[in-house]
């Protein structure tokens, strides 16, 4: 045969086993990626840039900070990583083999060579595609995970069109004296940023940051107090201790407010009232925008159900700052 003739016939193989390839990956795909804005049309997905079809692969799972460690690793040297070994992936990373392993099938592969034939593809569209257009995309992978807590915020506004449910719960939570605050490991920052202001207009705020029993002791001295509710805090990842404490929390007469990303699975069901709020999560470690908007809401509904002792309580403490020099002048 013909040299000319013999490059067009490997060229057209070439050709048919990209696309057989690209078939399968994009078979693969659980969500669609990234959305357009409103009123954008989407491009097909074989139009998409790389790092946007790598991310429709990643996205339809939450991830935990190890595994988007690997994700993101693989977004970011994808014409490299996509043709690495699991233990060369694994050393590059910084994390075992079972790690990657685990990965693959988190996000929807029988393992990690079939996620590898996946995103092989995507790598030689990469190369083959407009110099620096990868680069520019890394530079906006910040502003993706601002534009992601946008759509958390919009979804919250649309959720206070009524706000009969949060002040009423904002009631029911002022009136309950003492008033306790759950929040167990990364939910501890939020549960203090509550129990911190909440003090400010309420007589008795009891944070509990620890689970196990001195979750539960803590809860009993609540109820026996004369306490009606505990607020618990519960970001993913979800914890086993989380669902314990609140369990027990209901065992002991208290009821449940929870505040979370999602109404569904097994610490919504224990809830007695489940107010939810997305949280970002394109970047290593979450963030929560939202949930820290829905908090301050929830505040506000405390402080408007009883005016006259959060009026009293926030002069007395305005009194006691200007007594005891706590602020800088700004």
């Amino acid at each position: 045969m013909p040299s000319g003739q013999q490059a067009r016939s490997q060229a057209s193989q070439q050709a048919r086993a990209q696309a057989s390839q690209q078939a399968r990956a994009q078979a693969s795909a659980i969500t669609p990626g990234r959305p357009g804005k409103a009123g954008e049309e989407r491009p097909p997905a074989a139009e998409a840039p790389p790092a946007d079809r790598v991310r429709a692969l990643f996205g339809a799972h939450r991830l935990s900070p190890g595994q988007r460690r690997i994700a993101q690793y693989i977004t970011d040297h994808l014409t490299e990583a996509a043709f690495l070994s699991i233990t060369d992936l694994a050393e590059r990373v910084g994390v075992s083999q079972p790690s990657v392993t685990r990965f693959a099938s988190s996000v929807g592969f029988s393992g990690y060579p079939a996620l590898r034939e996946a995103l092989q593809p995507i790598a030689l569209s990469a190369v083959a595609g407009v110099p620096g257009a990868r680069e520019e995309d890394r530079r906006n992978e910040l502003q993706a995970a601002v534009d992601a807590e946008i759509t958390n915020l919009e979804s919250l506004r649309r959720s206070f069109t009524d706000t009969d449910r949060v002040l009423e719960i904002g009631r029911e939570l002022a009136r309950s004296v003492p008033l306790t605050i759950l929040g167990l490991r990364i939910s501890v920052s939020l549960a203090e940023y509550f129990a911190y202001a909440a003090k400010r207009i309420h007589p008795d705020v009891r944070l509990v940051s620890r689970g196990g029993s001195v979750a539960y002791d803590a809860l009993l001295q609540s109820r026996e107090a004369g306490g009606t509710w505990v607020l618990a805090f519960a970001m993913p990842r979800h914890s086993k201790e989380m669902l314990a404490a609140m369990r027990a929390a209901r065992r002991t007469g208290l009821r449940v407010a929870l505040i979370t990303d999602t109404g569904l699975g097994p610490l919504a069901e224990e809830a007695d009232v489940t107010l939810t709020a997305g949280t970002g999560s394109r970047l290593v470690f979450d963030s929560y925008a939202a949930p820290g908007i829905l908090s301050a809401a929830l505040l506000q509904a405390m402080a408007d159900a009883d005016p006259e002792r959060t009026q009293l309580r926030l002069e007395k403490y305005e009194q006691a700052a200007e007594q005891h020099d706590f602020f800088l002048d700004d």
